[in-house]
């Protein structure tokens, strides 16, 4: 609930022009001023009775007959001395260029403010009411209505008389007029009549509810909405009239319009007064309480109420309380309520004061939101209206925002807040910084300073890594991570982490750090070194990004401890900033780490570390046997000598065997398989890759009096020689395990051998045959022979120029084509004649195949 309050300045006690309003979450709707100027100074000494409002001016009227023309701020502009006694009622025309006044001695004026129009009038009782007719500006319309006793129509003539005529009269006093267009409103003491003044008919009467209230003590109010929809105001009761068109079947003896009410309901208070605020109301009532000690009523303050119409209830809005001079002596009959549609503006009127109430704008939104540290809110208002709001600035609220949140303890939200409402503005972001500082609170800020633009000064950056420097390693190295290095100077805090490595010197988050920053320092060799020592994973990412292989020739040792495998494919990937001598050298010491990279180096190019294969030989027999058989394979460079007597010294059987076949040292090597490994089936691969019968020899001489060896050449034999030889060394009565078994498996071999023979034999015979075939049909195919034919052997046209000469020709399956005298004779032994070309190149006898004479 809003209170307008009244605050004593200085010895005149001047009221404010605010509004007291009670501790409520709901935000008024109206805001409220007193008017004063010469207002004040007018009611000090008179009491207001009536007031009209016009767009450009305001005319007052008092219990002491004055009329006082005021400007929107109360000052006086014009005063005119009507009568001695009370204004009942003072009215304007649209144009406000003409006023019409009337008293309660029973005097009327009309006359213009600014010519010599005036019209005089003094009745015998007095007239409450006058209304001009709102275009009496125009000639037309120079009429006006008076209300006493009975309701009167003035009207001036062609010849510039006035003339009256009576409109209504009968049921009492004339209390309350509304003229809009060319509908006049009034109510007397039994209801409110609407009079058409273009067709001279009345067209409706709205009786009041409540009888019971005296009519001069509850007068009735009138308020026009638009040309066509009337309200009523009442008692407690309001109806809202809509004026329609009858239809034109329906007229008979009808007036042309009728009153429809669409809305009607009550209020909780007397209504002094209605004005419309686009679809709602605003609705001035008087109060009545019961004081709780006295049980006695007595007059509260008046409320002024907006509300939602509906058709048979309504929804309040707002509702606001205000402190008026003087309410507690004031009656329903003394309080009026003016607007002036254009600026929605409302004028509370009572006998010592006079309150105007306007439609808060986003000023007044902001600050009512300000008031209930309602700070985001405010903000959010502020800069969705930024080009309406005159009051505030943005910044402003924003700063009061982040303090309110600072105050609250809320110290990230309020540093996050800073990104949006400081910007780019360095000089308040350092003064926040400072004031963060203060409170001991810039851990919270850091995250959100600007890294770029704007950049703050070095100072900030380095107060605040100090601060995580004392306190947080952690932090501070996220810092130095995410800020770029030329925010801050790079030296002073690389001492202030080496001071801290004094005291700390195995931290590795500090060290990692100080690596960091060397490496913003363009200090490489140093970080590095840092880098190397926590065998931290970036090593080889900055030794690639800086270029840094001049600076880790005598760290290979180093690097391969961290990460053999990443070390050795960044040394192969850069042979030509390390050369292979130079690894292999600093790698002499530690063999195992030598014998990595050769290896890497041998599976990439079998032929780049040549030199060193005769090194590899003991390596491999060394830490890596498993690869030493494949290395001696692969490498055409090995001298074999060296690695046979390795591997003899070592009694690597399978090494040495391979060893001695490609030395051609083939007995040998069979030998040391039989004799060492002891495996047939070995023996038998040997020899078959071999493909040397002494070699099957030697195999069958020793495993002759093996059962077991015996068994296993029978089982693979079969296909590389006669199984029967060694079938007849065999002696009699030796027991051969599985021996009827490995001499079905002969059988069965040789029976598919048989079968495979005669298969391709069938395939051989019937694929020759079908090629002969094809081979006869080519040879029976025609030859084109025509001039462009030329002798093979004599190069010149095949075929005579004079076809009637006689000629002889021999054309070959081959295509080539020879005069016959150009062929040798052939022999008797031999009478086929062959191509001479094609014979001459051993493509195989071309043998004639046409021969033509003619």
């Amino acid at each position: 609930m809003a209170e307008a309050e009244e605050q004593e300045t200085g010895s005149l006690e001047e009221s404010t022009d605010e509004s007291e309003e009670e501790e409520s979450e709901e935000e008024p709707k109206l805001k409220y001023e007193r008017l004063s100027n010469g207002v004040t100074e007018i009611l000090q000494k008179d009491a207001a009775s009536c007031m009209t409002v016009h767009d450009k001016f305001l005319a007052l009227g008092t219990h002491y007959g004055k009329v006082y023309l005021l400007d929107v701020q109360g000052n006086i502009t014009q005063k005119f001395d009507v009568s001695p006694v009370k204004i009942n009622q003072v009215s304007l025309d649209e144009s406000g260029e003409h006023m019409g006044v009337c008293a309660e001695d029973g005097k009327v004026q009309v006359f213009g403010l600014y010519s010599g129009e005036e019209f005089h009038e003094t009745f015998d009782c007095p007239i409450k009411i006058v209304a001009v007719h709102p275009h009496f500006v125009r000639s037309s319309c120079k009429q006006f209505v008076t209300g006493g006793k009975k309701l009167l129509l003035f009207e001036r003539s062609w010849m510039s008389r006035w003339k009256s005529s009576v409109l209504h009269e009968g049921e009492g006093n004339i209390r309350s007029v509304k003229w809009r267009g060319h509908l006049i409103a009034w109510a007397n003491n039994m209801g409110v009549k609407i009079f058409d003044i273009t067709s001279k008919q009345r067209i409706t009467n709205v009786p009041r509810d409540d009888i019971s209230l005296r009519p001069d003590m509850y007068p009735c109010s009138l308020c026009w909405k638009d040309n066509v929809t009337l309200i009523i105001g009442w008692g407690t009761s309001v109806k809202i009239c809509s004026v329609k068109e009858r239809h034109a079947s329906e007229m008979r003896d009808l007036p042309n319009r009728y009153v429809e009410i669409v809305s009607q309901f009550e209020t909780e208070f007397y209504i002094s007064g209605l004005a419309p605020l686009c679809d709602q109301l605003v609705v001035l009532s008087y109060v009545k309480e019961v004081s709780e000690k006295t049980e006695r009523e007595y007059c509260a303050r008046p409320r002024l109420d907006i509300i939602q119409p509906l058709s048979e209830t309504c929804e309040e809005i707002s509702s606001d309380a205000l402190t008026v001079r003087g309410f507690q002596e004031n009656e329903c009959r003394d309080y009026h309520l003016e607007y002036s549609e254009g600026e929605s503006l409302f004028y509370i009127v009572s006998p010592r004061d006079v309150v105007v109430a306007k439609e808060r704008d986003q000023d007044d939104h902001i600050d009512w939101l300000l008031e209930k540290k309602k700070y985001e809110e405010a903000l959010m208002a502020a800069e969705i209206s930024q080009k309406n709001i005159k009051r505030h600035k943005i910044l402003d609220i924003g700063l009061a925002y982040i303090n309110h949140l600072v105050a609250k303890g809320e110290y990230d939200i309020a540093a996050r807040k800073c990104q949006k409402i400081l910007g780019k503005n360095a000089a308040l972001w350092e003064y926040e910084v400072y004031k963060f500082k203060e409170i001991g609170q810039l851990k919270a800020i850091s995250p959100y300073l600007p890294r770029g633009d704007p950049v703050l000064k070095p100072l900030i950056y380095e107060m605040i890594l100090h601060e995580f420097l004392e306190s947080d390693y952690e932090g501070f190295a996220t810092l130095i991570r995410e800020w770029p290095g030329d925010l801050y100077n790079n030296s002073v805090i690389v001492q202030a982490v080496r001071d801290h490595l004094k005291k700390d010197s195995q931290n590795r988050t500090l060290l990692k750090t100080l690596a960091e920053l060397y490496t913003y320092d363009k200090n490489y060799g140093n970080a590095l070194e840092i880098y190397l020592t926590l065998r931290h994973k970036d090593v080889f990412q900055l030794i690639h990004k800086h270029n840094l292989f001049s600076s880790i020739k005598d760290k290979i040792v180093l690097l391969m401890d961290f990460d053999s495998e990443k070390a050795v494919d960044m040394l192969l990937d850069n042979e030509d900033k390390i050369s292979i001598k130079k690894v292999v050298e600093e790698l002499e010491d530690r063999p195992e780490l030598q014998h990595v990279y050769l290896h890497k180096l041998f599976k990439r190019d079998h032929h780049k570390g040549q030199r060193y294969h005769e090194k590899q030989i003991s390596l491999y027999a060394e830490f890596d046997r498993p690869n030493l058989l494949p290395f001696l394979r692969d490498s055409i460079h090995c001298p074999l000598e060296k690695a046979l007597e390795i591997c003899q010294q070592r009694n690597f059987v399978e090494e040495t065997v391979y060893l001695l076949s490609r030395m051609g040292n083939s007995r040998s090597a069979l030998k040391m398989i039989m004799e060492e490994l002891h495996d047939v089936d070995k023996a038998i691969e040997f020899a078959k890759e071999q493909d040397d019968a002494e070699l099957w020899e030697d195999l069958i001489l020793y495993s002759i009096d093996k059962p077991p060896f015996i068994t296993g050449l029978l089982n693979n034999i079969g296909t590389h020689v006669d199984p029967i030889l060694l079938i007849h060394r065999i002696k009699e009565g030796m027991e051969i395990p599985n021996l009827r078994d490995s001499l079905v498996k002969i059988l069965q071999d040789y029976n598919l051998q048989i079968l495979l023979r005669e298969g391709c034999k069938k395939i051989l015979v019937a694929d020759s045959l079908s090629l002969l075939k094809k081979m006869h049909r080519t040879q029976m195919k025609g030859i084109l022979v025509d001039e462009e034919n030329i002798c093979e052997s004599c190069l010149s046209p095949i075929l005579p120029s004079d076809a009637a000469k006689p000629f002889s020709m021999v054309v070959f399956h081959c295509r080539h084509m020879f005069h016959k005298e150009c062929l040798p004779v052939p022999s008797m032994t031999s009478p086929a004649q062959f191509c001479n070309i094609c014979s001459a190149k051993h493509r195989g006898p071309g043998s004639a195949i046409l021969e033509m004479k003619k």
